[in-house]
């Protein structure tokens, strides 16, 4: 087993007190259903459950030892103040050991597509980690450094946020070489009076990175030159953009969608470029220059990372695509319940139009509430109408009393069916389907929109 924690290197770390035999540990892990042989399981303590009941459990599945801050067990322990404090300071000592250039994502949407994409373009130079999913939070961002081996020559790591100051903390423990802000777009409005202090939000990623890094900026968004300003009050000299903008660095010239991929052609500090990306989408392209400029900051050949992009695969719940059986044939599913914002699911609707179904299939948008918005809530659902009109949607289904304002908003020939929730609204879609439809299912993740893939799954299985 190479070790990524020693009993000794993890007390030093935390300034914990150690209980039991010395141990190595091969992983860190704060859920003990999936705590893997060699883990160190961190008994994290949260509102609604305590991993200190699980300590027990999580040692007998295999983990080596527990990080808590109330002892129940003669065990193996690592013993500190306050575990989720012992997991930043774990956090904290791994990214000072390392050599590793660190780049940190953040963004309104697109933070987990570009960080993979990243992931993606580095590995194939070197040993390379990124965070897990989502892990971009208060906890997130903590575990995934702690993951990360000394020996690591990239290291990738997502910084997200819903409220001001959430992102200040993280980028000063994950402390980036490079810096990428994929977008500012109006999300969690409910917690901010405009987007432009969702940019100023953003900006705070700048004030942890390193001396003589670099940040690498959206040139089409009508924040940039703020996001610029306040990168350089945070000392940054070295800036890359990105977009369709005439003076990006790296510039999209030109795209084109299939059913399962990205055609690109792009500019990049003079150099052309064509390459694809195993997802469909315009976003993908735009955020696919984000990852080059990054790559090549980083210290790889701009053709061998463009080259690794299409080994890509969407995210679960972001663009993942799959045909089902349906009646004589099959429908095409594309699943984006993950989460939802009005520019993603402009985004989303934009897909679903470049997508052309078979002779008699339809294209069906299944929508839920976009969350976090605030009072402006309801006209951002309702203004998703010209969206669906301009992507040739022939079919709306709608659910959550947000998006009872757009199903309204529509032309009355293309309303499906409207539910107050997509438990209700799942059997509707799943009986309005037949062969040859591409159904795309968005919301936010509180609106639960993945109960309704789960069904079409369930019966597109049953089928089969």
């Amino acid at each position: 087993m190479t070790a990524l924690w020693t009993s000794q290197d993890a007390a030093s770390a935390t300034g914990g007190k150690s209980q039991g035999a010395a141990w190595m540990a091969s992983g860190v892990s704060i859920d003990s259903r999936t705590v893997a042989k060699g883990d160190l399981f961190v008994a994290l303590a949260g509102p609604n459950h305590d991993g200190h009941d699980h300590v027990a459990s999580a040692l007998k599945t295999g983990a080596v030892a527990a990080l808590v801050h109330k002892a129940s067990t003669d065990q193996p322990l690592l013993i500190v103040g306050d575990s989720l404090e012992g997991l930043r300071k774990l956090g904290a000592a791994s990214r000072s050991r390392t050599q590793a250039k660190i780049i940190g994502v953040t963004g309104s949407v697109g933070k987990t597509g570009t960080k993979e994409m990243l992931k993606l373009a580095l590995c194939d130079e070197d040993a390379t980690h990124a965070s897990v999913g989502s892990f971009n939070n208060h906890w997130g961002v903590p575990l995934s450094l702690a993951r990360m081996p000394a020996a690591s020559k990239f290291g990738v790591f997502e910084l997200g946020m819903n409220h001001a100051g959430e992102i200040t903390p993280l980028t000063a423990l994950v402390r980036p070489d490079i810096a990428i802000v994929t977008t500012v777009e109006a999300v969690h409005l409910e917690f901010f009076a405009s987007t432009e202090q969702i940019a100023e939000a953003k900006a705070e990623i700048f004030t942890g990175v390193t001396e003589g890094g670099t940040a690498v900026l959206p040139r089409d968004n009508p924040y940039y030159q703020l996001l610029r300003q306040r990168a350089e009050q945070a000392g940054i000299r070295k800036f890359r953009s990105f977009g369709t903008h005439a003076e990006a660095d790296a510039r999209l010239l030109d795209y084109a969608v299939t059913a399962d991929k990205t055609l690109v052609f792009a500019m990049i500090g003079g150099q052309s470029l064509s390459y694809s990306i195993g997802v469909a989408g315009r976003p993908w392209a735009i955020n696919s220059l984000a990852v080059l400029l990054a790559a090549e900051a980083a210290g790889v050949a701009l053709d061998r990372a463009a080259a690794a992009l299409q080994k890509m695969a969407p995210p679960k719940g972001r663009g993942e695509r799959r045909d089902l059986p349906w009646g004589d044939g099959q429908i095409t599913l594309i699943d984006e319940s993950y989460n939802a914002s009005p520019v993603s699911v402009r985004a989303a609707l934009g897909t679903l139009g470049s997508v052309e179904p078979p002779k008699g299939g339809r294209r069906i948008a299944v929508l839920g509430d976009m969350l976090e918005l605030g009072e402006a809530g309801p006209g951002l659902h309702r203004g998703l109408a010209d969206a669906v009109a301009e992507n040739r949607i022939d079919l709306l289904f709608t659910a959550g009393p947000l998006m009872e304002g757009l199903s309204r908003a529509v032309d009355a020939s293309h309303r499906g069916a409207h539910a107050m929730d997509s438990a209700q609204l799942a059997p509707m879609v799943a009986d309005a389907l037949r062969s040859g439809d591409v159904v795309m299912i968005k919301g936010s993740a509180g609106s639960r929109m993945g109960r309704i893939v789960a069904l079409l799954s369930e019966r597109g299985n049953h089928a089969l």
